[in-house]
């Protein structure tokens, strides 16, 4: 098996645990996951898509560029989002923005993209910290894991994808 087969694997099944992490924990825990919360997970599944598609489209090279950017964009995406959140956490109580009504009733009531840029700018649900391990919230774990899947979203970019044959 080749390093990339190994990378893309290796992205899939990462990202596979850390979505299901995210579950066992609201669901177990209770804690509920706030709108830039299912915002990241909707990035997860983008560079895990893009990883799949990479693994079985591995011996052409078009799809393993196509696959490359669809990763990286979904880290890029990733970052901004959980690095918004992190931002949220950090700001004194005083500035966090009033917690909204969440998202079922924006998508009752909201229209469609309203309720999309609603998503990405958080609320004062995203501020909290419930859940913290080494110090760090579940954002600061998201964004750190975000900006290595860019990194090597990159390297899989710009790696030359057939030096030894898959």
């Amino acid at each position: 098996m080749t390093l990339r087969r190994l990378t893309w694997l290796g992205t899939i099944l990462f990202i596979v645990g850390l979505l299901g992490y995210a579950i066992y924990i609201e669901k177990t825990e209770y804690l509920d996951a706030c709108s830039l919360c299912l915002t990241q997970r909707f990035f997860y599944a983008v560079v895990a898509f893009g990883a799949f598609l990479g693994l079985f489209m591995i011996s052409n090279r078009g799809w393993q560029t196509l696959s490359s950017i669809l990763y990286i964009l979904g880290a890029i995406g990733g970052i901004s989002t959980a690095g918004r959140q992190v931002w949220l956490q950090h700001l004194p109580k005083e500035e966090v923005p009033e917690c909204g009504l969440g998202l079922m009733y924006w998508l009752e009531n909201k229209p469609f993209l309203e309720t999309i840029k609603l998503l990405f700018q958080g609320d004062g649900n995203c501020a909290e910290v419930d859940w913290t391990f080494m110090g760090f919230s579940m954002a600061e774990w998201s964004f750190l894991f975000f900006v290595t899947m860019l990194m090597v979203g990159l390297i899989m970019l710009f790696k030359r994808p057939f030096e030894n044959a898959a």
